[in-house]
């Protein structure tokens, strides 16, 4: 079976509402954990999963560097929040060779406890 084909089964079997937004690449809306912008992207030879948090604040940007920095030393089991373009992002990575339905399963919980026990900290530097 495929990648694309492997990861379907695995938003099928798990039934997370999900759509195809381009090649390789969904975007899951999951109920459990209430984000409704996960995107999934095959990159060859790994799976990228990335959520956007917020749009970077203009003001108090290093004391928001320096608060990601530490929850990805101190409390992000998988993953690690990134900046892409202005926007702070929360990315994992698997590879996808390997990958199996508990790993996705553990990516997606991961990230949806890390948003969820840390949402109060970061929606202090939202402006």
């Amino acid at each position: 079976m495929d990648i694309d084909r492997k990861i379907e089964s695995f938003m099928i079997d798990m039934n997370l509402l999900y759509e195809e937004i381009g090649e390789s690449t969904w975007r899951i809306e999951d109920d459990l954990t209430h984000i409704d912008n996960i995107v999934v992207k095959v990159v060859d030879p790994i799976v990228l999963f990335r959520v956007k948090i917020m749009e970077l604040p203009q003001s108090n940007r290093e004391k928001l560097y320096k608060t990601v920095l530490e929850m990805n030393a101190n409390d992000l089991v998988h993953g690690a929040y990134a900046i892409e373009d202005n926007s702070l992002v929360i990315i994992d990575t698997l590879q996808a060779e390997n990958l199996d339905k508990n790993e996705f399963q553990s990516t997606l919980d991961s990230i949806g406890l890390a948003l969820a026990e840390q949402f109060d900290i970061l929606a202090k530097f939202v402006e």
